[in-house]
Formats: C-alpha cells, sequence, structure tokens
C-alpha cells in the first residue's frame, strides 16, 4: 500500500515552508523537496529528481533562483515532465508578475501532463524582513535599490501559500493562471516610511544605479552572472507595468488580500528590523 504525498520544492524557502506547514496542518503527507532534505533535491541534478517523486501525486514548484531567469524553462520542463512519467497529476507553479521569461517556464509546465496552476507573484511583503540584504539595510537605516519611485502592489506570503495549498489540494484550480498582488500599492520608498513609522527608526530609501545594486550583489557572494541577470529581470519587472493591483488572492480563495501595512506593524512589533547588538 502507498501513501499519496505532496512535494513542495523550494520547502524550506520563503513559500515553501508556510505551504508545507499548511499541508500538513490539513493532514496531508508532505516532503520537502531541498538540498538538505531527505532524499535530497536539487534542480540542477536530475539524478535527485526521480527519489523525491516516489509516491507522489502534487507538487508545489518554487524554483531557485527564479523561474524568469535563463535556463529556467528548459530545468522546470524537464523536472515536469519527468513529475508526470512518475504519476505526478496536479503541479503548482509558482512565477514572477510580467516576467518575459517566466512565461516559458509557464508554458513548460503547461505541456507536461498534469493539471497544472500557475501562481504569478508580485513582489512579497516578507521581502523587506527576509530577505537578508533587504533586512539587514533596514536595520540599518537605508534601503538602497534602484527602482524606488516604482509603485509595486506588495503580496504577503500568508497569501501565497493559502492560494498554492488551494490549488494542491482542492478542485477547481486546473488551468487557471491567478497574478496574486496585494490590495495596495506603493514605492519601496513608500515601504521604507511606512516602516520607519512603525519602528520608531529612521528609515529612508537610498537611490542608486542599476549598477551598484549588481555590485553590491557580488559584494554579498553572488555570482557576478546571476547579478546582471538579476538586475535585469528588476529592471524589466519594474518599469510600471506591475503598478495595479489584481483580484487574484480572492478569485482563488474567496477573500481579500493583506496589506503590507499589517504586516509592516507585526513584523515591527516582533523586532525583524530591531538592530543586533553585539556584547
Amino acid at each position: 500500500m502507498t501513501t499519496d504525498t505532496i512535494l513542495v520544492l523550494g520547502g524550506t524557502g520563503k513559500t515553501g515552508r508556510r505551504v508545507a506547514a499548511r499541508l500538513r496542518s490539513r493532514g496531508h503527507t508532505v516532503r520537502i523537496g531541498s538540498r538538505t532534505g531527505q532524499p535530497r533535491f536539487d534542480w540542477q541534478d536530475e539524478h535527485t529528481w526521480a527519489p523525491v517523486l516516489a509516491d507522489v501525486t502534487a507538487a508545489y514548484l518554487a524554483y531557485a533562483p527564479d523561474a524568469g531567469l535563463p535556463g529556467a524553462a528548459e530545468t522546470i520542463g524537464s523536472f515536469a515532465e519527468t513529475a508526470v512519467a512518475h504519476g505526478v497529476q496536479r503541479l503548482v507553479l509558482l512565477t514572477g508578475r510580467g516576467e518575459s521569461g517566466a512565461l516559458r517556464s509557464e508554458h513548460a509546465v503547461q505541456q507536461a501532463g498534469a493539471d497544472w496552476t500557475i501562481l504569478r507573484s508580485s513582489f512579497f511583503a516578507q521581502d523587506f524582513s527576509e530577505d537578508e540584504a533587504f533586512a539587514d539595510s533596514v536595520r540599518n537605516g537605508t534601503l538602497p535599490f534602484p527602482w524606488g519611485q516604482v509603485a509595486e502592489p506588495f503580496v504577503d506570503l500568508a497569501d501565497v501559500a493559502d492560494v498554492a495549498t488551494a490549488a494542491l489540494t482542492e478542485d477547481g484550480h486546473a488551468g487557471r493562471r491567478y497574478e496574486l498582488t496585494g490590495p495596495r500599492l506603493l514605492t519601496f520608498a513608500d515601504a521604507a516610511h511606512e516602516i520607519a513609522a512603525a519602528t520608531g527608526r529612521a528609515v529612508t530609501h537610498l537611490p542608486i544605479t542599476a549598477e551598484q545594486f549588481a555590485s553590491g550583489l557580488v559584494a554579498q557572494g553572488a555570482p557576478a552572472d546571476f547579478a546582471a541577470q538579476l538586475t535585469a529581470m528588476f529592471a524589466e519587472v519594474l518599469d510600471g507595468r506591475n503598478a495595479h493591483v489584481t483580484d487574484g488572492v480572492r478569485q482563488a480563495i474567496g477573500r481579500e488580500p493583506r496589506d503590507i501595512g499589517d504586516y509592516i506593524l507585526d513584523a515591527a512589533a516582533r523586532g525583524a528590523w530591531t538592530p543586533v547588538t553585539s556584547h
């Protein structure tokens, strides 16, 4: 006798760990796909794919580093085909909203032969507290970012995880593309201002160039080619194309999305941006 399992790729990441927790709370058997998982999973090592797919009926695909970057579509498509060959019936793919490269990844999943659902997400509200570079900068009082005046409808990760969980476990989501946004537009500079108000500390947006942003990623240890690709993708999606809200969360789960302001107040209360002091 076998037990149906839901595979969560990127299961230790921002969305994956939340999806896994929700699935478990509903009584589902969950397998985490990660480089530290058992069995181990690595997007770039096809030998690790079959072991994590044993007895899996549905899978959440969160590709690292991003489904819109060069080469992602080919890898995601190969994995999706492998998953279907192993009996997976339902695939839920997370992509970035407005990314031209992500459309190729979406198409690859749609052609694999399973029921599919696409989650096109805006920037996460939690990027300000869970993205290491952003969080450290905010704790130090600045948010250096080239596109600080571009409006973005930041989405709460809880909403993304709730939609993903529904798509993995409930009927009615096959063949749907949900654009997931928060209910309000604000710029990165606005976000810095709201964080400052919530924490009672000075936090300001620091305008920098795209080249300075890429150099900063390299200084933090990112490979130069990845830094260039990520910077180019940010420049693409932060050209104003995404400066509008959608009703994707309500379409998927029947409720309104959470406002970033509520997240900021909660994160500030938890001390997310309290500077670390050494003794």
